[in-house]
């Protein structure tokens, strides 16, 4: 699954620290998500896409292998 985590997070102007604070997870978790060595729960995801007031979709792309 491919992300556009890090492309919403900097339209904005949300730094990788808050976005953590914000979710309630650690910044390593927002690293790695955008690093796309972790994908997260779907909760996790919701919660992603309500910060950036777009649906999961915009945020997370799901790639046929």
């Amino acid at each position: 699954m491919r992300n556009r985590m890090k492309e919403f997070r900097e339209i904005h102007n949300i730094s990788q620290a808050q976005m953590a604070e914000m979710l309630h997870v650690s910044r390593q978790t927002i690293i790695s998500i955008e690093k796309e060595r972790y994908n997260p729960s779907l909760p996790l995801a919701i919660q992603i896409a309500r910060c950036f007031k777009t649906n999961v979709e915009e945020v997370f792309i799901l790639e046929d292998k």
